[in-house]
């Protein structure tokens, strides 16, 4: 224990007399140098072995602030020390002996010249002794040294405890997230990371009929297998019209019969009517079973081993034709130019698209699957040319191709900063040949700032976000980044997104139209966009991109 006494002085209180909690804490740091300095073992000692003592975390109970000229001590000691740790309490007394404030602290050992921690020697730690803590009444989080173990079974779980509990906490720390009901959604996925590298670790198998859809979403079965070791051959799938209540105990059972006699099970009830999708060997004993509560439609068995044997062959044939044009490509003599390009597109029309603007490679990514940059840099080494641009066409892709920029060294590599499909169109429409690459990206940088982007999609589940109620199926007009227009018909979303994005400068519309939506739905959409703006141009071109039923720009 080491204690010395002082004064409370002028330069330590605020306008009410009382000592400020910076100058609390400060008290307390010199007392912890003081004890080090008078150990032999402080920072000038620590400095030369290039190691420190770095505050991790502490938490502080006041009691009473300290008035100004009043006489006080302060004191500190340590109370444990624990592989790259050491927990030190603190206090400050008055006259008579009472704690105006304690404290607790953990720091970190670390070597100065890497930054990162490292375990003292005995010698940094022996002088110091160790003393029972002092009894606080800490609210909040619990002060505790990190447990040390070897055993990744102990560590791991550990980690997962701590990543769920922080992951909570994600809508406080982001009122969007909070507004929408939802944790980040990174985060979770990296939590599932995790979570299966645990499981891949401790050998466990996984069983796949136990993810169960949520009630109302449409389950479609995978009939691709990857061996053609298929247990269960028959996929029988078939919906139970009930003639009464199909209560939980109803599913648990029936679940239970199909884990019987076969695997990939799905059992979801919604009001009077039952979807039921097994693998089996005897279908038949699924349908007899299914009779026993109502009357069957939609039903459907698939011989699976049938089916696979056609995806195998279908497979290879694919696979022959894609290789038999990558070695053509290969075989065809590449023209080296001046200027080349990198694009990431979503959809075969987009990707055409941009080809047919002059793009050398594409990469499929954009709004559901981003690029790693290994893609992009692979992409750039492929393009013969002096000079690539890169447009990632996705906010969240910018980074990775920046990273690819700057780890080419035989060409140069411009990013142009798309964050869409319509950016990445007007930058290439815009680009001009023969210019200086500080001139086009200029010129492409300038132009696809002045067009408006919008997608439309649906709607997974019930939220709430950017002030409106938004229900599963909905479709929901996104503008900059913001929900504009919410509605149950795909039209009328499209439209009334339009109409948020057109002004009296506005002379183009153009609608990408997604894989999900047919060339007569979007012309019908168009129609509807020129029958209140007859003076625009409504351009209508496939894009065929999943998820998003319209990509929209206006210009």
């Amino acid at each position: 224990m080491y204690e010395f006494d002082s004064r409370v002085r002028y330069s330590e209180v605020d306008h009410h007399g009382t000592m400020t909690v910076p100058a609390l804490i400060n008290y307390f740091q010199d007392c912890s140098t003081f004890q080090s300095e008078d150990l032999g073992i402080g920072t000038t000692v620590l400095k030369e072995e290039k190691r420190a003592w770095l505050l991790s975390y502490w938490q502080v109970i006041l009691n009473r602030k300290p008035e100004l000229g009043e006489k006080i001590t302060i004191g500190t000691f340590a109370t444990e020390f624990k592989g790259l740790f050491g927990n030190r309490n603190f206090y400050m007394k008055d006259a008579d002996g009472k704690y105006l404030a304690c404290a607790n602290s953990v720091w970190a050992f670390i070597d100065t010249e890497t930054g990162r921690p490292t375990r003292p020697q005995p010698k940094d730690v022996q002088l110091y002794g160790v003393e029972e803590p002092l009894d606080i009444p800490y609210e909040g989080r619990k002060i505790r040294l990190p447990e040390e173990t070897d055993d990744l079974e102990v560590f791991i779980p550990a980690v997962i405890e701590y990543a769920e509990e922080v992951l909570n906490k994600t809508p406080e720390m982001l009122p969007v997230l909070k507004e929408a009901g939802v944790v980040d959604s990174g985060g979770q996925g990296l939590l599932e990371v995790i979570k299966g590298g645990y499981d891949a670790f401790l050998g466990k198998e996984i069983d796949y009929s136990v993810i169960e859809p949520s009630t109302g979403v449409t389950v479609n079965k995978v009939n691709a297998e990857d061996t053609a070791d298929i247990k269960f051959g028959y996929c029988t799938e078939f919906i139970i019209l009930t003639e009464k209540e199909f209560t939980e105990d109803d599913e648990r059972e029936f679940k239970k019969f199909l884990s019987s006699i076969g695997d990939s099970i799905v059992c979801v009830a919604d009001d009077d009517v039952v979807k039921i999708h097994v693998h089996t060997n005897d279908p038949g004993l699924a349908i007899q079973k299914a009779l026993t509560y109502g009357q069957l439609s939609k039903m459907k068995i698939d011989n699976m081993r049938e089916e696979h044997q056609e995806k195998l062959i279908r497979d290879a044939e694919t696979v022959a034709k894609q290789q038999a044009e990558e070695d053509q490509r290969e075989d065809e003599p590449k023209e080296h130019k001046a200027d080349g390009f990198v694009v990431v597109s979503a959809g075969d029309g987009l990707s055409d698209i941009f080809k047919d603007l002059g793009a050398d490679e594409v990469i499929e990514g954009g709004q559901t699957m981003n690029p790693s940059t290994e893609d992009i840099l692979q992409a750039v080494e492929r393009v013969p040319a002096d000079t690539v641009y890169i447009l990632p066409n996705n906010g969240n892709i910018i980074l990775a191709a920046e990273q690819a920029r700057d780890l080419t060294e035989d060409k140069k590599v411009v990013v142009i900063p798309s964050t869409n499909i319509p950016q990445g169109i007007a930058a290439m429409i815009n680009f001009m040949p023969g210019q200086p690459a500080e001139e086009n990206t200029q010129q492409m940088t300038e132009e696809m700032g002045n067009v408006k982007s919008g997608q439309v999609t649906y709607a997974v589940r019930d939220t709430r976000m950017d002030g409106q109620e938004i229900k599963q199926g909905d479709y929901m007009g996104i503008a900059d980044k913001k929900i504009v227009a919410v509605e149950k018909g795909l039209p009328e979303v499209t439209v009334e997104l339009v109409e948020g994005m057109i002004d009296e400068e506005s002379e183009l519309v153009s609608l990408y139209y997604g894989a999900d939506v047919t060339e007569k739905d979007a012309e019908a959409v168009a129609d509807l966009i020129l029958k209140d703006h007859d003076d625009l141009e409504v351009e209508v071109q496939y894009g065929g991109q999943p998820v998003y039923s319209y990509f929209v720009s206006v210009e």
